[in-house]
């Protein structure tokens, strides 16, 4: 069978989703894990566009053994010597350059002549190909390129020593056939293709990326470049978790396999969402909530009298564990085991702080599900990645009822100081908001608030997920977790400032 090697953009295109910015320690977790994973390569960043971009991409390099570590440039000698002075650490580095190729980028974009751009993309991948034997090439907006022309700008790559060449569908603009024609096309008219691996790297704005992709790797297609839950730019990338699912799964349809370790897949669904605050919505394929649950009455009888019934994979193949359920009754090494069981290791003060939410947790709801642990285990990690509180919330008092309006008395330490303000609002949740901003005054705004239960019921823990923004604009992520709404909006507007005061990226 032939090998696809699966090449995972997640810190750098998935990083451009709105809101999901992370910080470089985030980043380096993400990146172990994907090593983990054994993805073949890891595009760490885009190390011109910023220090910390750089610093990241730098970091992983050094610290991250197992695929290449890859930072992107565009077709600009700055660009590429910056990108190789922080892959260089790594034991496998990778160069990634690119220029757009349709006549619409080349008009309006670049205001290039297609000779222009020619000598640009040779020109760049000669520089890169002087740094690394691992250059990939991407031709920006291939599915709207003329198909002579990319023919050309891919061959001159190829000689100038790149051995990927990428064929991006940069804004999801392909359907299926036309996608895999044009694969073929390339196949057929590239005199030197064999010296190269074909890629694609498809966007999900027709709700095509993963369909795209796989049917260019039917048509000869070598790498596939993804995302960890399909994050990226608009309407997202191609998901990793589907690609390789389908790949796995339907193994003698394709003809290929990959070298991914699929029982990883759930624990890095999982990181990601958390670190990136996008949530994984309900019936997302392979990692969503609903992915194997069953509840019709026919389904339910068909899985008891054999899961293959309804079941094409297993949870247990993408490491998704059978569910578990801790009481109050149980010990501190249950939640260990449990907390392991999702990839999670706590010690010192953290890990008493969690056991004994849980079970104080236990102590109400009877029994504590696998759920309630995630995001107990994600609240205590918030908690540690703000980092030194400048405000600690010491009480909050609200008031409302269909017959009187929403009152909310808050009390926060700020410095050390106790400082309190009341205010009213159109519910306990605004009353109370509007309470803290009066004692910050105009540092933070709240732009987005998001709120949902964690496993259902009117006691079920309240988890509260909101993105602020500071005096400069740049927009924070912060959660809170509580048995309240209002005590869980609280602390995510709390934990909020505390991260635009520390300067930490969401």
């Amino acid at each position: 069978m032939r090998r696809i090697e699966i090449f995972d953009t997640t810190l750098r295109d998935g990083e451009q989703s709105p809101g999901a910015t992370l910080n470089i320690d985030e980043k380096l977790a993400i990146a172990h894990q994907l090593a983990k994973l054994k993805v073949d390569t890891i595009e760490a960043g885009f190390p011109i566009a910023s220090e910390d971009d750089f610093s990241s991409v730098k970091l992983i390099a050094e610290n991250v053994a197992g695929p290449y570590i890859c930072g992107l440039c565009r077709a600009v000698d700055a660009d590429i010597i910056r990108a190789w002075d922080a892959v260089k650490y790594s034991d496998k580095p990778r160069i990634h350059t690119f220029i757009a190729t349709s006549d619409l980028h080349l008009k309006y974009k670049l205001k290039k002549s297609r000779s222009e751009v020619l000598s640009m993309a040779k020109k760049a991948v000669g520089l890169a190909r002087s740094f690394s034997e691992r250059v990939e090439f991407s031709c920006e907006d291939a599915s709207r390129s003329d198909p002579k022309f990319l023919c050309k700008v891919i061959g001159a790559a190829i000689e100038e020593g790149a051995c990927v060449v990428n064929i991006p569908d940069t804004v999801g603009y392909s359907e299926v056939d036309e996608f895999g024609k044009l694969i073929s096309y390339i196949r057929e008219h590239v005199e030197n293709i064999d010296g190269a691996v074909i890629s694609v790297h498809c966007h999900n704005d027709l709700g095509l990326a993963v369909a795209n992709s796989l049917e260019a790797v039917r048509r000869g297609a070598g790498q596939v470049e993804c995302t960890v839950n399909g994050i990226g730019e608009r309407a997202g990338n191609a998901a990793l978790e589907e690609v390789v699912m389908n790949l796995k799964t339907k193994g003698s349809y394709f003809g290929c396999d990959c070298s991914v370790d699929t029982k990883e897949i759930y624990n890095t669904s999982r990181m990601v969402s958390r670190y990136t605050g996008i949530d994984v919505q309900r019936n997302k394929a392979i990692v969503g909530k609903n992915a194997f649950a069953h509840e019709a009455g026919i389904h339910q009888h068909g899985m008891l009298a054999n899961p293959l019934c309804y079941e094409i994979m297993s949870p247990a193949s993408i490491g998704k564990k059978t569910e578990l359920v801790i009481g109050k009754h149980s010990g501190r090494h249950a939640v260990v085991s449990a907390l392991e069981e999702f990839g999670y290791s706590f010690d010192g003060d953290e890990l008493d702080l969690i056991v004994a939410k849980i079970k104080a947790l236990a102590d109400k709801q009877k029994s504590v599900l696998s759920d309630d642990i995630v995001a107990i285990a994600d609240d205590v990690l918030c908690r540690s990645s703000v980092g030194n509180r400048y405000v600690v919330l010491d009480e909050v008092k609200v008031t409302c009822g269909n017959k009187v309006g929403a009152y909310a008395d808050v009390k926060v330490r700020i410095d050390g100081k106790m400082k309190s303000a009341c205010a009213d609002g159109v519910g306990p949740v605004d009353a109370a908001t509007n309470a803290i901003k009066k004692i910050l005054g105009p540092e933070i705004v709240l732009r987005e608030y998001e709120l949902k239960a964690i496993t259902g019921g009117t006691d079920a823990l309240a988890d509260v997920a909101l993105v602020v923004a500071g005096k400069d604009g740049k927009e924070y992520r912060a959660r809170g977790l509580d048995e309240d709404i209002v005590m869980a909006s609280v602390k995510a507007i709390v934990n909020g400032v505390n991260m635009v005061r520390r300067g930490k990226k969401n």
